[in-house]
């Protein structure tokens, strides 16, 4: 066994920060972090051995500045970087700078990084080694009119894509002759802007298509294998959303077939480390290759739940030059994994970024409760307390459960979403919780389409089916028996007072009343509705105080989130929330006669859908405007957020001014 490094510096901040060092501490191996102005108390600062600031909070003065990282490591004696994902991980020229200073790079070589990092030289290496390629041209487009005949060649529709894209942009899909001409000249333009490199190329465009991809691992003896696949299908602007492994679509040969592909390339290019292969999978199950990311993947998670391998672990031993001690037939995949991704960010709002500190922070005690094979991993970054900053990438953590089947892990995931709390800033719970809780999603029937086919006007929030609301409503009411017994018990009140039947009355959002009789019966309360005569038992396992419950309901578990905003409760199940008020009948009576606040009439201002900074005004007081014109530009998360005009109108007043911190909702603009 080659001897393992004595330290180790993580190039990176966040979860994946934390996550390396988890796998040191496995290996006995001392870590040091880095860290921007900004980072100076994050966890995996804390979690370190050692910890260096490298330079302000912007990414481009401190995590991205490679002779910041080359002197941290001279500093501390460290021996190799490992980079995690983002910033420096596919930067060829960071792992040149580290071999010229004599430290080893946590990752394949700088051949395989710049080969699979250009998408027209990898689909050229990729066909060459067999493995099958979307069909369109290998060579660089010169103009419009090229692209409008290769397009013809190809057969519509056709996907324009710049050779240095990434995250969705510089990419097109034209339908016809006049959208190839248009898409060439967007993707280019866009391509230029982004990545400051306007080569583009055509390729098919899949159908249907998921997003599929393999795991692959090698070391420096020869020895390479794969480890099954990922279904990567659910994105959202082509961002990743939900990962699970193995795929519900793939069938054996396919998966055998993929992978052998998947290893074939890696030899090609002499790759070591960990790395992914990604595909593009028809309905069909033709699969073609999409490109190689030669990184840890951040959904890495599923495949280390399925197989039981530690890849960032053996990414560590590889690079100190340990051979693979398995092989291909040695390689088992056991259970299902499914992984969704906890974002600061605000569905109801288009998924702006949300910024601010974590009031409260509590990762979900366990998976499926009952279910006790059923285990849940979180990969985070944050703790309570934790401040979600502008400058970096708003992912909270990663939460991952492994079950022995896709239907219990699914559950179990249910029950995770349902526990995680958080408080203090927005966040895409409700939003997983709407995409797992679909039938769809139940069927397996993915593709890379599905969040705009299942949500195409947007995410306006989560409703409640008719059985769970009024469900919810029984266990407000037996929440609130429970609570008011006691409260006699720390009262003069008398003894008996609330041991028997008490009715309660609970009132919904629309301010329907629902009289409801709590009986008490040893280990669980009979909740009947009068009207309608239903009963359920309920079964509440949780101390008081507590933000979350749970519950059975007539023997079905629930897990409840509640929030006491006096006199209302909020209660939050699926993703969804409801806020009640449960009243003695006397109160609930008079309540009938309580006036309706209206909410103020905000239509005639321009809020900020965001806090930021108020980079620009495009109008002044006085200026009839046309629904679309812009009206403002604010930046948050270091990105520009055109705001528009909703209809025709005139400019009354402005209420803030370029410079402006904004705070969410706060107005910018006032129309007559």
């Amino acid at each position: 066994m080659a001897k393992l490094f004595e330290k180790i510096l993580i190039a990176n901040r966040g979860e994946i920060a934390c996550r390396v060092i988890a796998s040191c501490r496995e290996l006995g191996v001392a870590t040091v972090a880095v860290h921007s102005q900004a980072d100076q108390q994050a966890l995996h600062v804390q979690q370190a051995d050692e910890a260096v600031p490298i330079g302000p909070a912007p990414s481009a003065e401190s995590y991205l500045v490679i002779d910041k990282i080359i002197d941290a490591c001279k500093q501390t004696g460290a021996q190799a970087v490992h980079p995690g994902f983002g910033f420096l991980s596919e930067n060829s020229a960071f792992v040149e700078a580290l071999d010229r200073a004599g430290i080893v790079f946590i990752g394949p070589p700088t051949g395989a990084i710049a080969a699979m990092g250009d998408k027209i030289t990898s689909k050229k290496l990729a066909a060459e080694a067999g493995v099958s390629t979307v069909p369109g041209t290998m060579g660089l487009i010169a103009d419009a009119d090229e692209a409008a005949r290769i397009s013809a060649e190809v057969g519509y529709p056709v996907m324009i894509k710049a050779t240095a894209g990434g995250g969705g942009k510089g990419m097109r899909v034209a339908h016809d002759e006049a959208g190839a001409r248009e898409g060439f000249r967007s993707a280019q333009n866009e391509a230029r802007s982004s990545f400051g490199d306007d080569r583009v190329f055509i390729e098919k465009f899949i159908e249907e298509p998921r997003h599929i991809e393999i795991q692959v691992l090698a070391d420096a003896h020869g020895n390479t294998v794969h480890l099954g696949e990922r279904e990567c299908s659910i994105q959202r602007r082509h961002q990743k959303v939900i990962e699970e492994a193995p795929s519900p679509f793939l069938d054996e040969a396919t998966r055998r077939a993929m992978g052998e592909q998947a290893v074939a390339l890696a030899k090609a290019v002499d790759y070591r480390s960990a790395g992914t292969v990604e595909f593009i999978v028809d309905k069909e199950r033709n699969f073609y290759f999409l490109e190689m990311n030669t990184r840890i993947q951040v959904e890495h998670p599923v495949t280390e739940m399925i197989t039981g391998l530690d890849l960032v672990g053996w990414m560590i031993r590889i690079a100190a030059g340990e051979a693979l001690d398995f092989g291909q037939d040695q390689v088992t995949l056991n259970g299902w994994a499914i992984e969704a991704r906890v974002y600061a960010e605000d569905p109801l709002r288009d998924f702006l970024p949300s910024i601010g500190r974590l009031v409260n922070y509590q990762e979900p005690q366990s998976a499926g409760w009952s279910d006790e094979e059923a285990r849940v991993r979180i990969d985070s970054g944050v703790a309570e307390g934790s401040e979600i900053s502008m400058y970096y990438d708003p992912m909270i953590a990663k939460l991952v459960t492994h079950a022995p089947d896709r239907d219990r892990a699914l559950a179990a995931m249910r029950q995770a979403l349902d526990g995680f709390v958080i408080r203090g800033i927005k966040h895409n719970i409700a939003f997983l919780a709407a995409v797992i809780t679909s039938q769809r999603f139940a069927e397996g029937r993915l593709s890379t389409n599905f969040i705009a086919e299942e949500f195409p006007d947007g995410f306006s929030g989560h409703e409640l089916d008719r059985a769970t609301h009024d469900e919810l409503m029984a266990l407000a009411a037996a929440l609130q028996h429970r609570r008011a017994r006691r409260v006699v018990l720390a009262s003069e009140l008398p003894p008996g007072t609330f041991a028997g039947p008490t009715r309660w009355v609970v009132i919904d959002e629309t301010r329907d009343q629902h009289a409801f009789q709590v009986i008490p019966e040893g280990g669980f309360f009979r909740v009947r509705h009068e009207e309608t005569g239903v009963e359920h038992e309920i079964v509440v396992e949780a101390p008081a105080g507590s933000l979350v419950f749970h519950c059975t309901v007539d023997g079905r578990e629930r897990c409840v989130q509640l929030d006491r905003r006096r006199p209302a409760f909020s209660m939050t199940h699926e993703g969804a929330s409801l806020e009640v008020l449960v009243l003695r009948p006397r109160v609930a009576e008079l309540a009938r006669h309580m006036p309706v606040k209206q909410p103020p009439d905000l239509s005639k201002f321009l809020l900020s859908p965001m806090p930021g900074l108020l980079v620009s005004l495009a109008v002044e007081a006085g200026q009839a405007v046309k629904a679309g014109d812009e009206l403002a530009v604010v930046e948050a998360m270091k990105m520009e957020n055109v705001l528009r005009a909703d209809k025709d109108g005139t400019v009354l007043a402005l209420r803030a001014e370029p410079g402006d911190s904004l705070s969410v909702d706060q107005a910018i603009l006032e129309f007559e």
